[in-house]
């Protein structure tokens, strides 16, 4: 393996993180080298484990013991989930402690079927926190408008957030408002220690590109035909560029003195999915410090391979804001395609949860027959 993953982190300061989960990445060592190889943390999702548990009999054995017990379908899932969870924060447990926890999460998110429960969301964020109790933990909360009262709780409780499913920049912007309105609220205590909180604003990116691209080719003229695939890393570099202005100033300031960490930005949904793009754009283009970078298995072979380590993220912001305004003008709208997005987003996590729990309950049926 090169050392572009670990130049990413050594020499750009942003941190690769894989976005997959596996019972086998544990029990075959595979985890522990890609973690020795730069692999910096780790991110899961419902439609991760619906594929790891559907597709291998790795699970079986578990399954097998807890369904003599007669659990419910659901209570089988999650065990297997906080088994994995448990091996993967233990495995990247090493990474935290050398960066002095600010890297080594694992991610874990919250049931899909309540993006749109504030009161249920918060209650579920929780019990993982408390269920899984790792120091290394960060529990998944969709980027809802649902979800943005649950962030600012669970950070006011010193607990670490992975804000998923962030899809537009208005959007983007609350969730950093959740986060320092709860990290306020957590330096209330002043004997909190606010350097404990860690937090990631996942942006996906790959996913706008392909709605965006299909309704340029549908506007169909050359000056929206000639803005194909250029939407999602414009957006990640205006993203970027709020994050700064966001995480400065006076209202900030007096919360890093005591030691609070920004929120960084985390790139999400990083495989290109049109074959004519080249294959490592999303990790190429928006490198920097302060970000992560949440990678399939995929998409990290790529970039070992062939990527480029060098700060992209911050440069170019000009003519990010140049394309932004060209969407508006060819027809876009932008705030039309994050909704979308977001609908989408929520329902295909749902969709894998609720295959993978009738899966299971099949394969119980099945031992008690």
């Amino acid at each position: 393996m090169s050392d572009r993953l670990q130049n990413l982190y050594d020499e750009q300061g942003q941190s690769p993180w894989l976005d997959n989960l596996r019972r086998d990445y544990l029990t075959s060592g595979e985890l522990v080298e890609l973690r020795d190889g730069g692999v910096r943390g780790l991110t899961s999702n419902p439609s991760i484990f619906q594929k790891a548990i559907s597709g291998s009999d790795d699970y079986d054995d578990q399954f097998r013991e807890m369904s003599g017990d007669d659990p419910s379908t659901e209570d089988v899932y999650w065990a297997m989930v906080v088994q994995d969870i448990h091996g993967a924060c233990d495995v990247f447990s090493k990474v935290y402690d050398h960066s002095d926890g600010t890297d080594g999460f694992v991610s874990v998110e919250v049931a899909p079927d309540l993006a749109h429960d504030s009161a249920g969301t918060e209650s579920a964020a929780r019990e993982l926190h408390q269920r899984i109790d790792r120091r290394n933990l960060m529990v998944k909360i969709p980027g809802t408008e649902a979800g943005l009262g649950p962030i600012e709780a669970m950070i006011a409780e010193g607990r670490n957030v992975n804000v998923t499913l962030i899809f537009s920049l208005p959007r983007y912007e609350q969730v950093i408002e959740a986060y320092i309105a709860g990290i306020e609220k957590f330096a209330g205590d002043p004997d909190a220690e606010l350097s404990s909180v860690a937090s990631v604003a996942s942006f996906f990116i790959s996913r706008v590109d392909v709605e965006v691209d299909a309704r340029l080719e549908e506007i169909g003229t050359d000056d929206a035909l000639a803005l194909r695939g250029k939407a999602a890393v414009a957006q990640g570099k205006l993203a970027y560029d709020l994050f700064r202005q966001k995480f400065s100033g006076e209202r900030w300031d007096p919360l890093a003195e005591r030691g609070a960490r920004v929120q960084r930005p985390l790139w999400a949904s990083t495989s290109t999915k049109n074959d004519d793009y080249p294959d490592t754009l999303y990790v190429d283009e928006l490198i920097g410090p302060d970000t992560v970078n949440t990678l399939p298995d995929s998409t990290i072979e790529a970039f070992v391979d062939h990527g480029t380590v060098e700060r992209t993220v911050d440069r170019g912001v000009d003519e990010a804001r140049a394309v932004w305004s060209q969407l508006a003008e060819v027809g876009v709208d932008m705030d039309d395609v994050a909704a979308q997005l977001e609908r989408e987003g929520v329902e295909s996590f749902a969709e894998a949860f609720d295959e993978l729990i009738e899966t299971l309950a099949g394969k119980a049926a099945e031992m008690r027959d």
